[in-house]
């Protein structure tokens, strides 16, 4: 049917019965570029209205994540060369500080991994899928090539994302599951466990193998755990020794102390020789020392730089080891399917880390840096 209310009359859609659509919602309005302070909660932000091949999805939870902070602070610039931080970086240039080298436009929406109900359809949509639970592949791929990575854009970056209550996306990035999860449960996949799917992917990880995940505490490292054992690979996970408890839940074969002493011989020692692969998400000063720890013909995978994008490598390493080294960010839309195919079959758990609610944003933020969770923070909205 099609709704007269204030929010959507501008447009032909079709609304789930039942559902009234008001003008306004509550969601947390990025301003500007620096710390928590930057991000406003505001409870007459419009609601977002769906094009003709879009939904709409009430939203119940979403996860947090890197690229929320990095997004905020300004720290993809190629101006800033030092590790993340949770303060602006002055030296950030405004046209280059987003993931892909652009500028940001202001205000905007964040939360790329929203959880919740389609509550309305454009009229291009089926529907059957009005009512059903969803969740959102975060790569908004031109429709005309999705294959064209160089034309993508990140849901809650390039458009507007889900810490709100309510969001809007294109009906080819929305999945519909049968999944008994919870929404919390849910909203901790979508950036965090299809990033570290695709690194997987990249890297062609199979049964019998050996990898070291760095960061193994974080929402991508955890998610790069659960993900390699399920292909019944061996797994050297890499955090702080307060976090060693809760990293080995998740199922490594062994864990190593991020702060020993020579931490990438530490880490062949306890996975008893080099590895196969290694899957980095933190960078910095250890980074060429890993390309060290890998067999000839090893393969080295990076999406991310939390202890800094700035880096030393020996070429020599690199050729005379055959080794193969892959970046993993805009990944083709089978890599989430693939995800979502694990969750709806109870392949793989969720590691869920504290949850706020969306009104203490600042406050969630400010945890999430202080790197002492394990797991994907999430974003509780009522």
């Amino acid at each position: 049917m099609v709704d007269d209310s204030p929010a959507i009359r501008r447009v032909s859609v079709k609304i789930q019965s039942g559902i009234e659509l008001s003008d306004t919602m509550t969601a947390a309005v990025l301003t500007g570029r620096g710390g928590p302070e930057v991000l406003e909660v505001r409870h007459d932000v419009a609601v977002p209205v769906p094009a003709a091949d879009e939904v709409l999805i009430r939203v119940s939870a979403c996860g947090m994540n890197n690229t929320d902070i990095n997004t905020r602070v300004g720290w993809y610039s190629r101006s800033v060369t030092g590790a993340t931080t949770d303060g602006g970086f002055e030296e950030a240039q405004s046209d280059d500080a987003t993931w892909g080298g652009g500028g940001l436009t202001y205000p905007r929406i964040q939360g790329a991994d929203p959880s919740g109900r389609i509550v309305a359809v454009g009229d291009d949509v089926d529907e059957a899928m009005l009512g059903r639970r969803a969740m959102i592949d975060p790569w908004i791929r031109p429709a005309d090539d999705p294959t064209d990575r160089s034309r993508a854009g990140y849901f809650g970056s390039e458009s507007d994302g889900g810490f709100a209550q309510y969001c809007k996306a294109p009906v080819r990035n929305v999945l519909v599951h049968n999944s008994d999860l919870s929404d919390v449960e849910l909203a901790s996949f979508p950036c965090s466990w299809s990033t570290a799917e695709h690194m997987l992917q990249r890297v062609r990880l199979v049964a019998g193998q050996s990898v070291a995940v760095t960061g193994a505490s974080g929402g991508v490292g955890s998610a790069l755990i659960a993900l390699a054992k399920r292909r019944g690979a061996n797994v050297t996970a890499i955090a702080g020794a307060s976090k060693q408890d809760q990293v080995e839940a998740v199922g490594p074969d062994s864990f190593v102390d991020r702060d020993a002493q020579d931490l990438p011989a530490a880490a062949m020692a306890a996975n008893g020789g080099p590895f196969d692969v290694v899957a980095d998400v933190v960078g910095g000063a250890n980074m060429g020392a890993w390309l060290d720890g890998l067999k000839r013909g090893g393969r080295y995978v990076t999406a991310g730089a939390i202890a800094g994008p700035m880096v030393e490598i020996d070429l020599r390493t690199l050729y005379l080891n055959d080794l193969e080294l892959y970046g993993a960010t805009v990944f083709q839309p089978e890599v989430f399917a693939d995800l979502l195919g694990y969750i709806e079959r109870g392949e793989i758990d969720p590691v869920v880390g504290p949850t706020f609610p969306l009104e203490e944003i600042h406050a969630a933020q400010e945890a999430f840096t202080a790197k002492q969770h394990v797991g994907t923070m999430v974003l509780t909205i009522s």
